[in-house]
């Protein structure tokens, strides 16, 4: 289900959802005529391989439009691009957007916000509390496909936004969550470099680099579902930077992004416990208090 074909909706229950809202390149024909930027320029500042990722939960959205056509991780007003300030430097349009057509877009925004509203009410169902990965990848090679990587020290495999969550109430999730990211040993090299092969494989693999609020603290969509549903919804926007691919070509090594994919598998059973754990306090609190 979704709308049209600008996103897809799997719904298998749980209380673990899983977003891709910059996997997608797609742009519809109207607004594409309005474009200036090409496929691939549009292609290095998506999410590409993000879709992937939300098989690890019962619940996911895949969003199958470009984030320069619509960009639903920003706030309704910052959604469709009206600069290259808006774009990384790029510039997005041959002239400013029609309102007409800026608008249909903007449609289209508040479709998807009242479809995830439903999907989030429904894993929350009887007021439980619920997580939801908002899934995305993120440029190190900014100078090129030359150029050498950015600083690991700033830059984090994976970084885990959490600038709008209430840390004192899902810190255990967001614990367990890095904790268990770093259970899964991954192939060390990254896009770029020579596979091992045999023992030196093995010895080449080490477990991620997780780090929270070090280049990203989670955008609107997080801030918009601790609004949404104070509480009782949790968000982490969890972003991998892209050793896994070569962000200029789309070029991927299958090892470190298998690693990656087995990474993320691994926290969704730690995830739920910690929900469990959540809901059993909150059932003794309840008893208590009655019984006070």
């Amino acid at each position: 289900m979704g709308a049209g074909n600008a996103w897809t909706i799997v719904e298998g229950g749980g209380p673990v959802v899983a977003l891709a809202v910059h996997a997608g390149n797609e742009v519809r024909a109207e607004a594409l005529r309005h474009m200036s930027i090409r496929r691939w320029q549009r292609f290095v500042e998506e999410d590409p391989y993000t879709d992937q990722l939300t098989d690890v939960a019962g619940t996911s959205i895949v969003v199958h439009r470009s984030r320069f056509e619509l960009d639903l991780n920003r706030a309704r007003e910052r959604a469709v691009y009206r600069s290259s300030g808006d774009a990384w430097g790029l510039t997005v349009w041959r002239a400013p957007l029609p309102a007409a057509v800026r608008e249909r877009s903007l449609r289209l925004y508040d479709r998807f916000y009242a479809d995830l509203f439903a999907v989030l009410t429904r894993a929350g169902t009887g007021g439980r509390p619920f997580v939801v990965l908002d899934l995305h990848s993120y440029n190190h090679r900014r100078g090129g496909p030359g150029a050498p990587p950015a600083d690991p020290a700033g830059n984090p495999e994976i970084n885990i936004g959490t600038g709008s969550l209430d840390r004192e109430r899902w810190g255990g999730v967001v614990d367990r969550f890095a904790a268990d990211l770093r259970t899964v040993d991954v192939a060390a090299r990254g896009m770029g470099g020579v596979p091992p092969t045999g023992a030196a494989a093995a010895a080449e693999e080490r477990p991620l680099d997780v780090r929270e609020n070090v280049r990203f603290r989670g955008g609107h969509l997080s801030r918009w579902v601790h609004a949404a549903f104070p509480g009782q919804g949790c968000c982490l926007a969890v972003e991998v930077k892209k050793f896994f691919m070569d962000e200029h070509t789309g070029t991927i090594d299958e090892p470190v992004w298998a690693g990656v994919q087995a990474a993320l598998a691994a926290t969704v059973p730690g995830v739920l416990d910690e929900l469990d754990t959540m809901r059993t306090v909150r059932r003794l609190r309840r008893r208590r208090t009655a019984v006070a």
